[in-house]
């Protein structure tokens, strides 16, 4: 059983897109690569495997439930049989969650925080495993040249990161009183959903105050920038120009407090979180302790 060690270290959550239309161009719709892919990013030092069957990139169809049970399913299971690190499902359905807890994934990662699926907070607790919380919003998407985004978003909070703190604490209250355990949940702002490009960026500039936020004290934080269109939008840049900016967003993310980066480009995230980790992190210890 994997243990987090949260504060010693950042995680390195690596993706692994088992769909034909991701934002970024890094889907696989082949078993055999989705898993190899998976391998390949444990190679390159990833914490955690999040493997996921439909896209949320802004403007994406949705893909019904049995399509999303045979992508995820079968790399799931040969990937809990290869390798040791923690797998997480990218979903926000309950039967998918649970299908894919039962092959070997310890972790979900819901975009909806809970509030597409009645039943997804009791599947997550019967399995005791870890979720992620994910801050999100309706908006209508923006496709440019520059791939999918969103206008800034009205919130009825003083400010946005009032706003995303305020809807993760209600997300987290729904999640304990489910049963999920509070050591289980991560939270995670995010980055690109439902938010403009000036939100995004105030988001990132005021990490460090969603640590102490009424509901959310102590809880681990995931960002996930990699690729997004906050950084297309700020350099310019199409998807496949945005590691510098990615690596940009992730240093200092790790220097306000972040615990975990979803990441594409695993290899180079390693080396960078590796670094930030030695400057601002107060224990020398980056290696994963399991039990």
């Amino acid at each position: 059983m994997n243990i987090f060690n949260w504060g010693s270290r950042t995680y390195i959550m690596g993706i692994v897109n088992v769909t034909p239309d991701s934002f970024s161009g890094d889907g696989v719709m082949d078993v055999d690569a989705a898993v190899e892919q998976g391998l390949r990013i444990v190679e390159q030092g990833a914490d955690i495997l999040d493997v996921g069957g439909e896209s949320t990139r802004p403007g994406s169809a949705r893909v019904d439930l049995e399509h999303e049970l045979q992508r995820v399913l079968p790399v799931i299971e040969q990937l809990a049989a290869r390798v040791k690190i923690p797998i997480s499902i990218d979903t926000s359905r309950a039967p998918v969650a649970k299908r894919a807890l039962d092959a070997g994934a310890t972790m979900v990662n819901d975009v909806w925080a809970l509030t597409r699926d009645a039943d997804l907070a009791n599947v997550v607790a019967m399995h005791n495993a870890y979720i992620v919380l994910m801050h999100n919003r309706e908006a209508t998407p923006i496709v440019g040249v520059l791939g999918g985004h969103y206008s800034n978003v009205n919130y009825e909070a003083s400010d946005v990161i009032h706003a995303v703190g305020l809807g993760l604490a209600q997300c987290v209250e729904t999640a304990e009183r489910a049963g999920i355990s509070r050591r289980k949940i991560i939270i995670d702002p995010g980055i690109g959903f439902g938010k403009g490009l000036e939100q995004n960026l105030e988001l990132l500039r005021r990490l460090q105050e969603l640590e102490p936020f009424p509901g959310l004290e102590g809880l681990p934080l995931l960002i996930g920038t990699s690729r997004k269109s906050v950084i297309g939008l700020t350099l310019n840049l199409p998807v496949e120009e945005r590691l510098e900016g990615t690596l940009a967003t992730l240093a200092l993310s790790i220097a306000q407090g972040a615990d975990i980066v979803r990441v594409h480009d695993v290899q180079a995230a390693v080396r960078a979180c590796r670094m930030t980790d030695a400057i601002v992190r107060r224990k020398s210890e980056f290696e994963i302790r399991t039990a």
